[in-house]
């Protein structure tokens, strides 16, 4: 790495000078080389093969062959004769048996084979030009001569081949000096020339200063290329010259102006804090107004006149899901998808610069159906023109509205009851007595009856006989019990027009619910349609609810009915695709108690949902029932116990009551 540095640091001559030294020493290496080469080659592949040839028939001679063969000691002797011929390497004579008789070997011994027979193999391993001579004798059966031949070259031709080298390199090393005078002469002074020009126009700093273009070469081509950035630099040291006359002018103004500029950075300074003031007051009313607007009960969402959201509060984002980054610059149906059947009232309110309003549509939060008011605002001002939507939750005040009703239409119903029902009670009381009286008078069982009807010349058991026949009793039995129906009619609508005075004690809502479970499955009318106890009851009661204040009859009376409508709703459905099912939950929410009786029937429309509660309302065949039920349990929660009481129901999947009782302090009995 170190002589490649010192290389490459070289002058440009010096490296062009060890260039064409390393390419001669190259040359005579690779002629030498080339030149040994081919005289190897040369004496092994002609010379060699020739000497060997003319050697094995000068052996194999009918005399010396006949010598060589007669025994160990003369085949010996025949080989030491050829020791001083310097093209043989070794060799071998065998007998008639291809046995070893003499070996000569010249220089390193070779492993030579001892047996004609191993020839073959020996050859195939040993690169050396070998000939195998046969050698004729008398009894017949001849002997064989292996000569193997040298592969050294004879030291002349090393001294000769030195020489010429020498004399080579002599001669090169002459025109490399001639070669590297001119190189000095042509490439190496003009360089130095323009060196030092170089260093005189940066000692000085004197670009007048021109260099002597020489030939007509690539150094010339940098001198004028040199002349040329002079030129250049002279010129551009001009206009700095000019520059800095152009600066200190400048400068000297610049000072003039920088008094005022002092002054109006005073001013600049005040004018910034007062503005500094005004936006920190602005950033506060602004906070101060997205403080007010996300505290509103109502989901506020302002839009441009393309419909993109520019406004959006923590209502919006609780409603919709869509938090206030995202639904940001985005279009309203996509942030509020909910919103997009409402796109042409928003349209019109943007364009036509009007309120439009829908008064209720009903989306699901939190998997229970939610009733809300949509109101449109146009928008118009500097700032550009849109819309504002407010959405406003109206669940709890449509549920208000239908309690106002339903109170409203109860006490209508209870004035109505408490003048009807005196006027009611006599008559139904002389048909229900006479209907008894009736009876006793017909009976057998009488005296008084037996002896009237000796005297009038029947008997009893005739007239028994007839009545049976005339089916009398059965009559009788229809007017009892369509006079005890009456009664029980007349008994509802009292209850509507009596103020409760009852003393309201602690009850265990899931013992009520078990006991009102008990009678259901007891109830006759039902018995009688289907097996109640079929049904699957499912029981959710929260043991952190505690006693609730109310009274126990009553409100076992409301849990009845409303069981009794759950299992009748089941009945009436038209496919057994699952198992009728009511599930009962006891909870508490917030500062009420909730008991919710909830079944898989057919369910009820939103028609009739609402009217559900009204006296003498009813979805049942004539004389199934008498509307009566739901109106009374309605009472009962909201006038007797200051409850609450919902319905929710979807057709053909089923419906859900909703109890509310209030979780006030209970009252002390104990009497401390």
């Amino acid at each position: 790495m170190r002589l490649r540095q010192r290389l490459e640091n070289l002058p440009v001559g010096r490296k062009l000078l060890a260039a064409l030294l390393v390419l001669l020493a190259a040359v005579m290496l690779v002629a030498n080389l080339a030149f040994i080469s081919a005289a190897y080659w040369i004496t092994q592949e002609s010379m060699a093969p020739q000497a060997l040839h003319t050697l094995g028939r000068l052996i194999a001679s009918p005399t010396l062959s006949k010598e060589a063969l007669h025994s160990s000691a003369s085949a010996e002797a025949l080989l030491k004769r050829l020791d001083d011929y310097a093209p043989l390497r070794a060799a071998v004579i065998y007998d008639s048996n291809g046995n070893s008789l003499a070996q000569l070997q010249r220089g390193e011994k070779l492993q030579l084979p001892q047996q004609l027979s191993h020839l073959q193999n020996w050859r195939e391993t040993a690169f050396r030009t070998n000939l195998l001579v046969d050698l004729p004798h008398p009894s017949g059966r001849p002997g064989a001569l292996l000569l193997v031949a040298s592969s050294e070259l004879p030291g002349a031709f090393y001294t000769g081949t030195l020489t010429a080298s020498l004399v080579i390199l002599a001669f090169s090393v002459l025109l490399w000096m001639l070669v590297a005078r001119q190189i000095k002469r042509l490439v190496t002074k003009p360089i130095r020339r323009l060196e030092e020009l170089s260093r005189q126009v940066t000692r000085e700093e004197n670009y007048a200063l021109r260099a002597n273009r020489g030939n007509q070469d690539e150094i010339g081509s940098l001198a004028d290329a040199f002349n040329t950035m002079l030129m250049r630099m002279e010129a551009r040291e001009q206009q700095l010259k000019r520059a800095r006359d152009d600066a200190q002018q400048a400068f000297d103004q610049a000072q003039s102006l920088a008094e005022e500029t002092r002054h109006s950075n005073r001013k600049l300074e005040l004018e910034v804090q007062v503005r500094s003031k005004i936006e920190k007051k602005l950033t506060g009313f602004q906070n101060y107004l997205n403080s007010i607007i996300d505290s509103m009960p109502s989901a506020l969402i302002a839009l441009d006149e393309q419909l993109y959201v520019t406004q959006w509060n923590q209502e919006a984002s609780a409603l919709s899901g869509t938090r206030l980054e995202e639904a940001l610059n985005q279009p309203v149906f996509l942030a509020f998808p909910p919103l997009k059947p409402f796109l042409p009232q928003l349209k019109r309110t943007a364009e036509q610069h009007r309120v439009e309003k829908i008064e209720r549509v009903t989306w699901h939060k939190d998997e229970e159906p939610h009733h809300y008011a949509l109101t449109f605002y146009p928008l118009m001002g500097s700032a550009g023109r849109g819309v504002v939507i407010r959405i406003d939750d109206i669940t709890q005040r449509l549920a208000l509205e239908e309690m106002m009703v339903q109170s409203e239409k109860m006490l209508s119903v209870g004035g109505l009851a408490a003048g009807m029902a005196h006027e009611i009670n006599n008559p139904l009381g002389a048909i229900l007595h006479n209907v008894q009286n009736i009876r006793r008078r017909l009976s057998p069982g009488l005296e008084k009856n037996v002896e009237q009807a000796e005297q009038a010349g029947v008997s009893l058991p005739a007239i028994e006989h007839y009545m049976e026949a005339r089916e009398v009793p059965r009559l009788l039995d229809g007017i009892q019990q369509a006079g005890q129906r009456a009664a029980k009619i007349v008994s509802h609508m009292l209850s509507f027009s009596r103020r409760s005075d009852r003393q309201l004690s602690p009850c265990d809502l899931p013992a009520l619910i078990d006991q009102a479970l008990e009678i259901a499955g007891n109830d006759f009318d039902l018995t009688d349609s289907f097996d109640f106890k079929t049904l699957e009851i499912v029981r959710q009661f929260d043991p952190l609810l505690g006693p609730v204040a109310g009274t126990a009859n009553e409100l076992e009376q409301v849990l009845l009915n409303l069981l009794k409508n759950a299992a009748q709703a089941i009945h009436q459905r038209d496919e057994d695709t699952e198992p009728g099912r009511i599930i009962l939950r006891t909870r508490q929410a917030g500062s009420w108690a909730e008991v919710q009786v909830e079944d898989n029937g057919t369910g009820m429309s939103e028609a009739v949902r609402k009217r559900i509660f009204e006296p003498f309302f009813t979805t049942k065949e004539v004389g199934q029932g008498t509307g009566l039920g739901l109106a009374v349990s309605y009472f009962i929660i909201t006038n007797n116990h200051k409850g609450q009481m919902e319905v929710h129901s979807t057709p053909g999947q089923g419906t859900c009551f909703t109890l509310r009782l209030p979780l006030a302090s209970l009252p002390d009995h104990t009497g401390l």
